[in-house]
């Protein structure tokens, strides 16, 4: 039998494991700055962007070095951010797409990609903020 872990907020994880962690945000708030200063939409260039597509892969690459510590709370926000953008993305555009006879599809494409941008630079910089604190992610959100 194994020992279980002690709870994660008493592990302390290893300093390269945090500098990844920073990574892993600074890549994806390079894809939200491209997206908005860019000819792309925010959140089509977090869902599509290679800054965005790099991080997930390092998050799943790096997952199991982080178990034990608040580092692997991190990281499931950071992989939940991603993947709940590209499923709300794909609503929204099959949504839009369905609705644009109509023509309200257009106003659903404009304010449901530009509320979803707003939320996905709120889960960055909040989960960016907690990490500069040393804090966990709360594991329900």
């Amino acid at each position: 039998m194994s020992t279980p872990l002690p709870p994660a907020s008493t592990v302390a994880p290893a300093d390269s494991l945090v500098t990844i962690t920073h990574v892993v945000y600074a890549l994806h708030t390079l894809s939200l700055v491209i997206g908005a200063f860019g000819a792309a939409s925010i959140i089509g260039a977090f869902v599509f962007g290679w800054p965005s597509i790099i991080a997930v892969i390092i998050n799943y690459v790096k997952r199991s070095e982080v178990r034990g510590t608040y580092l692997d709370s991190h990281f499931s926000w950071q992989i939940r951010t991603f993947w709940w953008a590209l499923l709300m993305s794909a609503i929204i555009a099959v949504l839009g797409a369905t609705l644009a006879i109509v023509l309200i599809g257009f106003a659903i494409w404009i304010v449901g990609f530009f509320v979803l941008g707003i939320w996905a630079i709120y889960r960055i910089a909040r989960g960016w903020m907690a990490l500069m604190d040393r804090r966990a992610m709360p594991a329900t959100a």
